[in-house]
C-alpha cells in the first residue's frame, strides 16, 4: 500500500489540561491547531498500554477466558490480556499475564503486531503475542480478579465470532491473526522463551 505524505492532515497541540487523573486512566482535554488554521478541542483517555496473548495448545485448541466486564455488564469471552506496568516490556507483561490469569507458561513466543483499540478517544495500544509449547501450572490471580479459563478449537471460536457471541474488539482482531497464522498466510518470528 502506497502511503501519501500526511502533513496536510496533522493537528498541532496548543494547550493541554488534565480533566481527570486516576490511578489507571487519565483524561486530557487539548486545544489543537487544525490543518486549516482553525482550532479544535480533543478529549481523550490516556491509557498505559496492554498486551493480549493467543495461546496455542499442542492439540490445536486455543486458550480463552470468560470474565465479567463491569462497564458493559456482561461476561465476555476473550484471549488473556492485561495492562502494562510503568516501563514494563510488552513481552514481559505477556508472560506475566498468561501465567497469572491461566497458570500456563510457554516455551516459545512471537510478537504479531499492535492494535490501536479506540483511536478516536484513547491512546491505548495493545501488543499482540502468540505463545506455544504451553505448560500448565497454578494460576496467580489478583485478589479482585475472577475468571474462568476455557479452550476451543479455532473453528469453534471463529463460529462464535460469526454468531456475535464474541464481541471483544481485541479478541476479534486476534482471531484474524489466528486464522492467517494457522493457514500459513502470515508468518511469525518465533523465539524461545529464555531468549
Amino acid at each position: 500500500m502506497t502511503r501519501p505524505t500526511d502533513t496536510h492532515l496533522v493537528e498541532t497541540l496548543l494547550t493541554s489540561e488534565a480533566s481527570y487523573d486516576g490511578s489507571f486512566l487519565k483524561i486530557r482535554r487539548d486545544t489543537v491547531s487544525l490543518p486549516n488554521g482553525n482550532t479544535g478541542i480533543r478529549e481523550y483517555v490516556v491509557h498505559p498500554g496492554a498486551v493480549v496473548v493467543i495461546p496455542l495448545l499442542d492439540d490445536g485448541r486455543v486458550l480463552l477466558e470468560r470474565q465479567f466486564r463491569y462497564p458493559i455488564g456482561r461476561v465476555m469471552t476473550e484471549f488473556p490480556a492485561g495492562k502494562l506496568d510503568p516501563g514494563e516490556d510488552p513481552l514481559v507483561c505477556a508472560k506475566r499475564e498468561l501465567l497469572e490469569e491461566t497458570g500456563y507458561t510457554a516455551d516459545q513466543w512471537a510478537h504479531a503486531g499492535a492494535l490501536h483499540l479506540a483511536i478516536a478517544y484513547s491512546t491505548e495500544i495493545i501488543h499482540i503475542y502468540f505463545a506455544r509449547g504451553l505448560r500448565a501450572g497454578p494460576r496467580q490471580l489478583d485478589q479482585d480478579e475472577f475468571l474462568d479459563v476455557i479452550s476451543a478449537q479455532p473453528a469453534e471460536l471463529i463460529q462464535a465470532c460469526s454468531k456475535g457471541e464474541v464481541t471483544d474488539a481485541k479478541t476479534l482482531t486476534c482471531v484474524l491473526w489466528m486464522q492467517n497464522v494457522l493457514s500459513g498466510a502470515w508468518k511469525l518470528d518465533w523465539r524461545d522463551s529464555a531468549a
